[in-house]
């Protein structure tokens, strides 16, 4: 069976629970359902999914390539199954709650006024990724790269430098204590 082959297409309003294998190229998915779909297999390159639910999508080698995502609801997503050969998102204004990106290389990737609650980044390569007025609370780093990664305008991650790679990484000095949490020592907000 031949995938179908879509491009320059604007799509709507749809819920994609049927929607047609194969690869979609410079397409925009505007306020459509993808929760629960199976999108394994699927290629997308230079794509926009804006106000998309895409939870619980299954993404079994999926591809996104040059995709980006705004203020989609993305909850419990395993970016670790897609295809990582090209892998390059940009998210904002996006809730990625519980999803996982477990030993994904998404060096440079952007994440702007999100929502990465209890995101698992375990073995991640985040170098030069921009976490712009992100909430991570309770998000997982072990292990991670996070060289040259910005987190100047995030809050509410907890990051072990000890078990993370953060080499020239930027922190503001107001979200300091998420870096020495491990230390168990009182810091003066205050002050």
């Amino acid at each position: 069976m031949k995938e179908a082959y879509i491009v320059d297409q604007n799509f709507e309003n749809i819920d994609f629970s049927q929607l047609e294998k194969g690869e979609y190229e410079n397409c925009t998915f505007r306020n459509c359902n993808f929760e629960y779909v199976d999108l394994s297999g699927f290629n997308f390159t230079d794509c926009e999914f804006i106000g998309c639910n895409l939870s619980m999508a299954k993404l079994m080698k999926t591809a996104f390539r040059d995709v980006v995502f705004r203020e989609c609801k993305m909850f419990g997503l395993q970016f670790n199954d897609c295809n990582g050969f090209g892998l390059s998102l940009k998210f904002e204004d996006s809730a990625l709650n519980n999803s996982v990106f477990y030993q994904t290389s998404i060096k440079k990737t952007v994440f702007k006024n999100s929502k990465l609650i209890e995101v698992d980044f375990t073995e991640a390569d985040l170098s030069n990724a921009v976490f712009g007025n992100c909430d991570l609370s309770g998000a997982v780093f072990d292990s991670t790269n996070l060289e040259k990664a910005d987190f100047r305008t995030s809050f509410h991650y907890s990051i072990d430098p000890s078990l993370n790679r953060l080499k020239q990484a930027q922190f503001s000095l107001s979200e300091v204590h998420g870096l020495l949490y491990k230390l168990n020592i009182e810091i003066d907000r205050n002050s």
